[in-house]
């Protein structure tokens, strides 16, 4: 009998990969689940253009290797350009039910694709709505003093959406767009600086702050050891 869980985590890019490797697996190894992020386009390759087609063979790949760990997804929603249940979110859906119809779409596919491989008990799908750089608006004060910006800028964002979680992903108002707008080079960066800003907000903040990704881990967390 184990009294740990081991699971992939296949992440869009490298943000995600450092994100996974260098604030949560440090967080879950302490309650003996231990997470392996892996990239689903080739290393070095750019994410962004996530699609079902490519990450279903790492999903039956990583599920076939060994049938005592987990498989977990760690994409986001506005960057998928062919994914289960896209054409079934309809407009003006709020950032729940479109991860509701997203995972479960993503869950049937999966359990039917690979139901040899007990893909029901051990695929656990995380489709994020929007971008990593949304989680960075958990903690008002820390965002504005580590980009020099305005605290009111940064509320008047969250009031308008309500949550970090919600914040618009219009190609020139998503939470990066915003970042870079308010970045002294225009450009933020998110491997370096928005990691650096994540450690510091913590994961506790940010599940506090975002309930889809607080959904998310206490999904593994769930998950009953053998």
């Amino acid at each position: 009998m184990s009294d740990y869980i081991e699971i992939m985590v296949l992440v869009e890019g490298k943000t995600e990969e450092i994100f996974v490797n260098d604030l949560l697996r440090p967080y879950m190894a302490r309650k003996k689940i231990y997470l392996y992020p892996t990239q689903i386009s080739k290393p070095g390759q750019k994410g962004g253009d996530v699609r079902f087609s490519r990450a279903k063979k790492d999903i039956w790949m990583h599920l076939k290797q060994r049938l005592d760990t987990y498989v977990t997804t760690f994409i986001d929603f506005y960057g998928t350009k062919e994914w289960p249940g896209l054409d079934s979110v309809r407009s003006g859906a709020t950032p729940s039910e479109i991860a509701q119809t997203i995972n479960e779409a993503t869950k049937t596919e999966v359990v039917n694709l690979f139901a040899d491989c007990r893909a029901d008990e051990r695929f656990i799908p995380y489709v994020a709505v929007h971008e990593f750089e949304a989680m960075l608006f958990s903690d008002v004060d820390l965002l504005s003093a580590r980009l020099n910006v305005n605290k009111e800028q940064v509320e008047k964002v969250l009031a308008e959406y309500g949550e970090p979680e919600a914040v618009n992903n219009n190609p020139e108002t998503a939470p990066s767009k915003r970042l870079d707008a308010w970045s002294t080079n225009g450009k933020f960066a998110k491997t370096t600086t928005g990691i650096v800003l994540a450690r510091q907000i913590g994961i506790p903040k940010i599940r506090e702050r975002c309930p889809l990704f607080d959904n998310w881990l206490t999904s593994i967390e769930s998950i009953q050891r053998a």
